[in-house]
């Protein structure tokens, strides 16, 4: 029999790293990033287009490399970094596997221009899915800088799973993020299609933090400060009220180096607890400084989970250090024993007499005196019994008698009538679901859920007529976004329109709400468009719908009724008769049940 084990061809090897190293056109941008920080650069320029897949291009004006260096770049496993199997454990560098740049020429198409400071010339390089096009002399800065095109252009099964352009840009801008605040004194800029979405000058953590997520964080910030012989930890947590319904502003690093830990966030969010609602996510932006011998950064391809040496140490001091930054800044209640003032604690020797507490009570109280007749006090002790006067009289007024000179209901007061029992058809329970019979036992009703498919329906009705009802906005409220969620609503902006919803650009990322759709009750339009954002990013990932149903989706979530409405007997038939003239009753929009029926034989099996 032959033999059946060969050798790759170094192309498709190249392919088959590229799929772990490369994944999107943020992986891409955060591994060229990297290895600008790494080259010592002051200042990193990062312009895409279309979303990364058309074109990524990084600039820095780092060290550069010689014509060798620049085209053994592109080889696997060639590094600067590692020398020998102990350097992996004294890492401090941001890349050192050597596998990015291969990875990257051998799904696209890549230039590098790069020229060393003490070099007059500098080095053109082409390249073509792992083939070398060009290697030339050329005139350019000192730097490097790499221009991708048409990623994925020869592995078409990839490309194809690309997401749309926004939700691509979605992800650079993470990585964007992360790499700019592990480096607040490297200056960066990013642009999507000539426009810029951040242009950040060199600066300390502080102001890197309020440059990318906006002014409004800069008074919610609280520092963390901890120096242990284990691990030390600075950063910022931000104050409860500055905390989101959504995940997004929670950052690790280790070494100035990013990191996911689920671990370490469960730490954090321990520290908060009682203080936020266990749906709250408070943004922080925490460092860790360790000695590199004690964690390993290589258990992963994208170097984004780090393995501890002694992981429940760091949590425990990370949960100290968040739980003092909170009291410190008065967050959460603390007694301070060495301040002067404050509540004085009586002490009593043991030989002095106790006495039970006095206090005052009127011993002739009537409720149904008149103002006239001024109420008495006397002091009495909490361990004598009260005896009122006229207690007789009282109980026959109790039961229906004396109320003679009570004060007439006048006639122009409007009393609502209440709904007899007997005629409640609903009942709401905990102000979240509606109960009424039906043949076949009780009908549950989820009451948010709902009003999300009448409202999801209803925009999808005014999409098909092209026509939406919309309510100008006498005084139009002004938000600030963050460059990730402006770009989003920017994207879909017209799709917004045909709802109803109108957004006109202030400057920046600064947006004013002109008008919403007249047919949604709501008190703030600022809060509807953030909890818009929310709902949108949630439903992103769905490629089967279009992007207007995505919007009509996320609108209905975002102006649906809250769980904690109570609703009146009118509201709720109102709301029932709409939910079933739907043409889909039974599910919300994102396809959870609205309604459940428990059965007679269900109910009557919990009373054997």
């Amino acid at each position: 029999m032959a033999d059946i084990i060969q050798l790759l061809p170094d192309s498709i090897a190249n392919q088959i790293a590229a799929g772990e190293v490369v994944q999107r056109p943020a992986s891409v941008v955060k591994e060229l990033m990297e290895n600008s920080v790494d080259a010592k650069a002051k200042s990193i320029q990062v312009s895409v287009r279309d979303g990364g897949k058309a074109l990524i291009q990084v600039i820095d004006d780092g060290t550069g490399m010689s014509e060798t260096d620049a085209r053994l770049s592109f080889e696997r496993h060639a590094t600067s970094k590692i020398r020998e199997a102990n350097d992996l454990f004294a890492i401090r560098t941001m890349g050192f596997r050597g596998e990015a740049l291969a990875s990257i020429a051998a799904i696209a198409e890549v230039e590098l221009r790069t020229r060393r400071a003490s070099e007059e010339l500098g080095t053109l390089i082409q390249i073509s899915a792992s083939d070398v096009v060009t290697q030339e002399p050329v005139a350019c800065a000192q730097g490097s800088s790499f221009s991708i095109k048409n990623l994925f252009f020869n592995v078409p099964a990839r490309r194809k799973f690309l997401k749309s352009s926004s939700l691509e840009l979605k992800h650079i801008i993470s990585e964007f993020q992360r790499v700019a605040l592990g480096y607040p004194e490297v200056a960066m800029s990013l642009q999507n299609n000539g426009s810029y979405i951040y242009n950040l000058p060199a600066s300390g953590i502080k102001q890197r933090i309020v440059n990318i997520f906006g002014r409004s964080l800069n008074q919610q910030l609280l520092e963390l400060n901890t120096q242990t012989s284990v691990i030390n930890i600075s950063g910022f947590i931000g104050k409860p009220e500055s905390a989101k319904k959504s995940s997004g502003e929670q950052f690790f690093f280790v070494n100035s180096r990013y990191m996911k830990s689920p671990y370490f966030h469960r730490s954090v969010m321990k520290a908060f607890e009682k203080i936020l609602p266990s749906d709250a996510y408070p943004p922080y932006f925490i460092f860790l400084e360790a000695n590199p011998e004690s964690i390993d950064v290589n258990i992963h391809p994208t170097k984004t989970e780090i393995k501890f040496e002694d992981d429940r140490t760091v949590w425990q001091i990370l949960f100290a250090s968040v739980r003092e930054s909170l009291g410190k800044f008065a967050v959460v209640p603390s007694i301070d024993f060495d301040i002067e003032t404050g509540f004085d604690i009586p002490f009593f020797p043991k030989s002095a007499p106790v006495s039970a507490p006095e206090i005052e009570v009127n011993t002739h109280f009537n409720p149904f005196d008149s103002d006239d007749n001024k109420p008495s006090f006397r002091t009495v002790q909490s361990g004598q019994p009260r005896n009122p006067k006229n207690w007789q009289t009282l109980f026959q007024q109790e039961q229906g008698k004396g109320f003679e000179d009570t004060e007439p209901i006048r006639s122009e007061e409007k009393i609502e009538e209440p709904v007899p029992v007997s005629e409640k058809r609903f009942f709401q329970l905990k102000n979240r679901y509606i109960l009424t019979a039906v043949k076949s036992g009780l009908m549950v009703v989820d009451q948010r859920r709902a009003h999300e498919q009448i409202l999801f329906e209803g925009f999808l009705a005014s999409m098909s007529s092209g026509h939406v009802a919309s309510q100008q906005e006498l005084f139009p409220e002004t938000i600030e976004l963050t460059p990730g969620d402006f770009a989003l609503l920017d994207d879909i902006k017209t799709s917004l329109l045909v709802l109803g919803v109108e957004i006109s650009e202030l400057g920046g990322t600064t947006i004013a709400v002109n008008a919403l759709p007249a047919s949604l009750k709501i008190n703030n339009s600022k809060e509807l468009i953030e909890q818009f954002i929310m709902a949108f990013k949630e439903n992103q990932g769905n490629a089967e719908t279009d992007i207007r149903q995505r919007v009509a989706i996320s609108l209905a979530k975002a102006s649906a009724i809250p769980y904690s409405k109570s609703l009146t007997q009118f509201e709720i038939q109102e709301l029932i008769d709409k939910l079933f003239a739907c043409k889909n009753p039974n599910f919300s929009p994102d396809g959870k049940p609205t309604v459940s029926i428990i059965g007679m034989d269900e109910l009557e099996k919990r009373f054997r």
